[in-house]
């Protein structure tokens, strides 16, 4: 029943462990290149780590206009901004990332656990591949569209390893859980979500969140993403009410 979230979780931890491993030998060998080439790693990385955001922005813009009714949209952030944030629920999410760091710190290696926990978390958790997929796997035992899930969590957590360090790893445990919970759920759930206006309303919501979280990673804004959260689930009340 929840096969396809233990894979998703795994091709994330796997991932990270490659995205890992070339960070460290980046580290490793740069004592031997020329301060040329490790001032050329850097800038790739970020490079690289910008174009990754630029991607996440078009996923979550893409997602984004999959929905048709503003008003449960702009309701949604309203209310779930209220929600999160009377639940602190970024500052919780930190707290978590931050326990993780002090009980991994040297494994950790400076790295903000936090940060990487939290962005990987929420790219990976937020999404309609990551509801559709969960729900199909519980109700019917498929689970293809997690397969498909888990290969492009697979490669961005490679690249998202070797920039923000190990916490991405974390995130496969956040991925295993969430998604595990509605695979579990799913007989239970699906009667309320009214077929595929409210999935639809749900994808443009938290793709909207997954837009927040690549203009973070660029550095244009500091939303306190994690606290939008909540709005995710509230197209699920909204739409039986509009």
């Amino acid at each position: 029943m929840i096969t396809g979230s233990i894979i998703n979780a795994l091709a994330i931890i796997a991932g990270a462990a490659v995205g890992l491993l070339l960070k460290w030998l980046a580290g490793r060998f740069s004592s031997i290149l020329p301060a040329e080439a490790g001032q050329l790693g850097h800038r790739l990385q970020e490079i690289i780590m910008q174009g990754v955001a630029l991607c996440v922005l078009y996923i979550g813009i893409s997602g984004s206009l999959k929905g048709s009714n503003t008003l449960v949209a702009i309701l949604s952030m309203v209310l779930g901004a209220i929600i999160g944030e009377l639940l602190d629920l970024d500052r919780r999410m930190k707290q978590l990332g931050d326990w993780v760091q002090s009980k991994t710190q040297k494994l950790a290696g400076g790295a903000s656990v936090s940060e990487g926990f939290l962005t990987a978390s929420l790219l990976f958790c937020v999404g309609a591949m990551a509801i559709v997929g969960s729900l199909e796997n519980g109700l019917t035992g498929n689970y293809d569209t997690l397969k498909a899930k888990s290969l492009l969590d697979g490669i961005s957590s490679i690249v998202f390893a070797s920039s923000l360090g190990i916490g991405v790893a974390f995130s496969g445990a956040a991925v295993l859980i969430y998604q595990g919970l509605i695979s579990l759920s799913a007989s239970f759930i699906s009667p309320y979500l009214g077929g595929e206006a409210v999935i639809a309303e749900m994808t443009c919501v938290g793709s909207l969140l997954i837009a927040a979280l690549s203009l973070n990673m660029l550095g244009i804004t500091r939303i306190k993403v994690m606290n939008l959260v909540p709005a995710c689930l509230l197209p699920i009340l909204l739409c039986r009410f509009m």
